[in-house]
């Protein structure tokens, strides 16, 4: 009989689900390369009393990820939630072109934190954690008529505080700062990989 050590066949990794609809987030996710699905969490987001937007955003991200694993025990499930913070004021979609312009009125000239939160939870392992991807925008001192030109032009009234910098938005701003250049974009994907990586879910 053979000494030779007989290799040891992979752990397979947990299924990944986005608990999240949004469009960004999935393209996001892709650049990954790995396998996912996606399922849509009912989480009512409507701030707390005196609640702060970055506690607002971690708040919103964990019940997103804990709602889905729910029906998904076995996965490991990604939730991420994004609130811009004025000031320590939340701005969250606008919905309608009048509220993204007053929105963009509001945040011309000013430094706007958009607290990007992901988290992480699977049911079968226990493995939960939540983390929090700050990105320090400031806008230019807006004209009103570009303000209208942009809004008309990228109809972003689903993005918090009414920008899209991986689009025209951009030309909105005097300076980005921030560890992840995903995290504006709504999810961040180096925390991300860390996480889904503790979970049982390999990356590379």
């Amino acid at each position: 009989m053979s000494d030779a050590t007989i290799p040891q066949a992979p752990t397979p990794s947990r299924a990944l689900i986005l608990g999240s609809t949004s469009r960004y987030r999935q393209e996001l996710l892709s650049r990954l390369g790995i396998p996912f699905n996606t399922d849509s969490p009912n989480v009512d987001e409507t701030p707390q009393a005196g609640e702060r937007p970055a506690d607002l955003a971690r708040r919103l991200a964990l019940a997103k990820a804990r709602e889905v694993a729910q029906r998904h025990p076995q996965a490991v499930v990604i939730g991420s939630d994004q609130v811009a913070d004025l000031h320590g004021e939340p701005l969250g979609k606008p919905g309608t072109h009048e509220r993204a312009v007053a929105q963009l009125r509001r945040m011309r000239g000013q430094t706007v934190v958009f607290q990007t939160a992901v988290a992480v939870v699977c049911q079968a392992s226990g493995y939960e954690q939540v983390d929090l991807a700050p990105v320090a925008v400031v806008f230019r001192n807006l004209g009103d008529a570009e303000i209208e030109h942009y809004l008309r032009t990228e109809q972003p009234y689903d993005c918090a505080g009414s920008a899209k910098s991986e689009g025209l938005g951009i030309a909105l701003l005097e300076r980005i700062d921030n560890d992840d250049p995903t995290a504006l974009v709504g999810l961040p994907l180096i925390r991300t990989c860390r996480m889904i990586r503790a979970a049982g879910v390999p990356v590379l």
